[in-house]
């Protein structure tokens, strides 16, 4: 009874052996598997950084210029307002140099026209004095 018990224990024990090897052997190839998923997706993944990268350096390089441009169309901006504000006075001056001008000008052609009426007066006289 017991070399029938014995036997059938290591039966038991044999069975439980082979099973254990099943999964395990089941468990590597499951593994083995996964490893190859993982290594594909892998690559996969590079392939795809390796599309997106070159339009991160590109754009990055796009908006850096744009960047630059804007701080020069700031700046130009404001120094065209100063030279137009410049302009505005500058045209003002010259416009109020004109207008004083002809003023004297007119007080210039008053006076030539007085003092000419002046001398003819005197020019009269001195011709009823001779």
């Amino acid at each position: 009874m017991t070399k029938s018990a014995l036997a059938e224990f290591h039966a038991k024990e044999e069975e439980i052996q082979r099973r254990k090897n099943e999964v395990r052997e089941k468990v590597e190839a499951q593994l083995g598997l996964v490893e190859e998923e993982t290594k594909r997706l892998a690559a996969i993944r590079r392939e795809i950084e390796g599309l997106i990268d070159p339009m991160r350096k590109e754009v990055a390089s796009v908006r850096k210029r744009i960047d630059l441009i804007n701080r020069d169309l700031k700046l130009l901006g404001v120094n065209c307002q100063k030279k137009e504000r410049e302009y505005k006075e500058a045209l003002e001056a010259l416009n109020e140099k004109n207008k004083e001008k002809g003023q004297l000008i007119a007080k210039l052609v008053e006076l030539v026209t007085e003092s000419e009426k002046l001398r003819l007066k005197k020019l009269e006289e001195l011709c009823k004095n001779i």
